[in-house]
């Protein structure tokens, strides 16, 4: 009995010892370029990466161009690197024969994606169709590109549909292709899925609406306590009073001043003059904001404002808020926003 012990034993010791032995073959079959100086001269080449593609899917696209030395050297880098995630699909122009973390750097380099838009938190769809002009589509493609785009169900504009993010097209690409592309992105998204799917008092219109509101009011941090105060604000129907909504109409960004007579704009959206929300989102909103308005915070605001940058204060009472409001235009008049 004792001798068979030892045999089995020492079979267990045999084959950790394999194991151990194949797990290193493993690392040492991961053959990687050593990270060098870019010069003028290196050969670059195209590679077009497909929507949805997998980090495995990307490392073998780049090994099949001679990119990186191999696949799972490149593989590796992505797994362990958490900016591999937002690796643009579409065309991008790479240096062959680098080192993989160097593949991954020149994937996330704007300045090699050729054809590149980048959609902005908070982007206008206006500002979008700029953009594309900026490319080369004329007003009468982007206009029928817009035209053409299949919208989620309950949805007739495209504005807040437009998902932040870049997007990279061959040449030949039309119009109706690149809108798409960004309406597809914001389905396929998980929090875009969650908002389209929304079912409580709110349709799926009016939370996209209220997360585009979040999205120009406040820093990130702040984006659930904003959303509860917009929240807080209809279930009583006071009026929103949201500086954004004003800003969105008269297309003026960057601003923290609005007069008392813009808040009479007679206009939809302009929700100083409105009860309830906008007939339709104030921009592309993102997906911080858009979880902020899933799950709002747990408070009874009704107020909030911005008194210093990084300061935003949120309270219930009238007079507290209209005590912050005078810190605030004594910080503003010092040019604490500047």
């Amino acid at each position: 009995m004792r001798n068979r012990r030892v045999f089995l034993a020492l079979i267990f010791i045999l084959g950790l010892t394999f194991s151990l032995h194949l797990m290193r073959s493993h690392v040492s079959s991961a053959p990687d370029f050593p990270i060098r100086a870019i010069v003028a001269g290196d050969t670059q080449v195209t590679i077009e990466v497909p929507a949805g593609a997998s980090g495995s899917d990307v490392a073998s696209l780049l090994y099949e161009n001679k990119i990186v030395k191999s696949s799972l050297a490149f593989f590796r880098v992505a797994v362990s690197d958490k900016r591999s995630d937002r690796v643009a699909p579409g065309a991008h122009r790479l240096t062959v024969g680098i080192s993989a973390q160097q593949a991954l750097d020149q994937l996330l380099d704007p300045t090699r994606i050729p054809n590149l838009i980048k959609v902005f938190e908070g982007a206008w769809k206006k500002e979008i169709v700029q953009m594309m002009k900026a490319h080369g589509f004329s007003d009468t493609e982007i206009a029928k590109g817009f035209r053409a785009a299949v919208l989620p169900k309950g949805f007739s504009e495209s504005e807040g549909l437009l998902f932040p993010a870049q997007y990279s097209f061959t040449a030949d690409t039309n119009a109706t292709t690149v809108v798409q592309a960004m309406i597809d992105r914001f389905t396929s998204e998980e929090t875009g899925k969650k908002i389209l799917s929304a079912q409580g008092k709110y349709s799926p219109l009016q939370m996209l609406t209220v997360a585009s509101i979040v999205q120009a009011e406040g820093d990130a941090k702040d984006f659930s306590k904003v959303a509860r105060v917009i929240f807080n604000r209809l279930s009583i129907s006071m009026p929103l009073q949201m500086d954004s909504t004003v800003h969105y109409i008269k297309g003026s960004r960057g601003q923290i001043f609005l007069s008392t007579t813009s808040t009479l704009i007679k206009s939809a959206f302009n929700t100083y003059k409105h009860v309830g929300l906008p007939p339709s989102p104030i921009g592309s909103p993102g997906v911080a904001a858009m979880n902020a308005v899933l799950n709002p915070a747990a408070g009874d605001w009704l107020y909030f404002i911005t008194v210093a940058p990084g300061d935003t204060r949120f309270t219930r009472s009238n007079d507290e808020f209209v005590n912050w409001k005078h810190l605030y235009e004594k910080n503003r008049k010092a040019g604490a926003f500047k």
